[in-house]
């Protein structure tokens, strides 16, 4: 068996684009007719950009080859060009690329892809979601209302949800890291009493940031949070210096969870060797795929480190996330996007019962994705998948951030 055919399809969720702008979805085909899924999560360049990436990486290093040689495929991604260092664009490529080879071996098999991995320790999985407007909110308030988030965390716990997600922190811009904002603080803090109140003890609160902080600036902030009992402290500094996470660690009485920005283990070993986070959370679309994050789960196994898999982007990687986390033993909890654009991509294979995810049986992912669907929502925009505010952090008015994929940059 080999891999010989590759297509990408760049799908645009509809409005308010939770989980970003666009989805990049691989779809690998071996000599034997078996198709297998993956999701490309890269956005540090634009989607036709990355298309010619992803095709790059497929033909240069993969076609031909035998999806079980994972690998071996991803040291020849690492080290081309001269390289072998993390590179955040063409293992993003890869990333995708090589959950479809998960894929195409669990179907191959008639296995699911966790049983793989070292079998199933997970029965369940516990999952959280972010905060979003609920129906009768109106979008553009709702990211500064701490009385609004208080009403949406609770909905989310009624409907299983142990733990809640939110980012009120102000701006994530071009220019972090920042010094925090009075007001920033301010909101932050009243959005984590307003949540607690609603919530009680029924719900761990995730705080999260986007490394738009000053080291100096994330204690500050993180100190002020502290009488909420947060479960996480999410990148309160940028990724580019890892070694910086240990000094807020040091100084702040909340867990640190990073991870969404690093790519390889060798990124994610920094922080481990320096106590610079408590739980890791690796997006398997960028990170290296689910057998490079396996061997970081490994890692931070031996140093008392939990794992997240993050998400912020479609369902395929959700999937990809589920079974990795199924077959790890430090697992902490996975993200969730529930919206309908989500569930019907993978036409309802994977959901969120209770709070949970129940790993499934069927073979490969377990997913079948509705690829008229996918094909049928094209993306058009302009925008990167996410972008970074260009204007600095405003001291004197209140800053605002949009969540979802905001207006601008469609």
């Amino acid at each position: 068996m080999k891999l010989a055919d590759l297509d990408i399809i760049v799908t645009a969720p509809p409005a308010p684009g939770w989980g970003g702008r666009y989805w990049i979805l691989v779809k690998l085909t071996t000599d034997t007719g078996i198709i297998g899924w993956g999701e490309c999560y890269a956005a540090s360049v634009g989607p036709e950009a990355m298309r010619a990436v992803i095709t790059d990486v497929f033909e240069r290093h993969m076609q031909g080859e035998n999806p079980e040689n994972i690998e071996k495929m991803f040291r020849r991604v690492y080290s081309s060009g001269f390289t072998q260092r993390p590179d955040l664009t063409v293992m993003g490529a890869f990333s995708g690329l090589e959950i479809a080879c998960w894929d195409i071996l669990g179907k191959d098999r008639g296995r699911p892809v966790w049983a793989l991995l070292g079998g199933k320790i997970n029965d369940q999985l516990r999952a959280y979601t972010y905060l979003y407007p609920l129906p009768h909110h109106d979008h553009a308030p709702f990211w500064v209302s701490p009385d609004m988030a208080a009403e949406s965390a609770l909905e989310a716990v009624e409907r299983g949800y142990t733990a809640v997600k939110f980012d009120p922190a102000g701006p994530y811009t071009m220019r972090g890291g920042h010094m925090p904002a009075m007001r920033d603080i301010s909101r932050s803090v009243a959005f984590c009493r307003a949540i607690r109140e609603a919530v009680g003890d029924r719900a761990d609160l995730l705080f999260g940031t986007h490394g738009q902080f000053t080291t100096a600036g994330a204690i500050r902030l993180g100190q002020a949070l502290e009488p909420y009992s947060p479960l996480w402290y999410e990148e309160p500094i940028p990724p580019d210096n890892l070694l910086e996470f240990a000094k807020v660690a040091q100084a702040v009485r909340i867990p640190l969870a990073t991870g969404e920005r690093m790519t390889t283990k060798a990124e994610f070993a920094t922080l481990l060797r320096t106590g610079g986070a408590e739980i890791l959370q690796p997006a398997l679309g960028r990170a290296g795929g689910i057998w490079e994050m396996k061997k970081v789960a490994a890692m931070a196994e031996a140093f008392n480190v939990q794992i997240a898999p993050h998400l912020y982007a479609g369902p395929v990687e959700w999937a990809a996330n589920v079974h990795l986390a199924a077959s790890i033993p430090n697992l902490l909890m996975i993200e969730t996007i529930e919206t309908p654009f989500h569930d019907g991509l993978i036409k309802g294979t994977i959901r969120v019962e209770n709070g949970h995810v129940i790993p499934p049986e069927t073979p490969g992912l377990g997913i079948e994705v509705d690829e008229e669907l996918a094909r049928a929502n094209p993306y058009t925009g302009t925008g990167l998948h996410l972008q970074m505010q260009q204007d600095p952090c405003d001291y004197q008015n209140e800053n605002h951030f949009e969540g979802g994929a905001p207006a601008g940059g469609n």
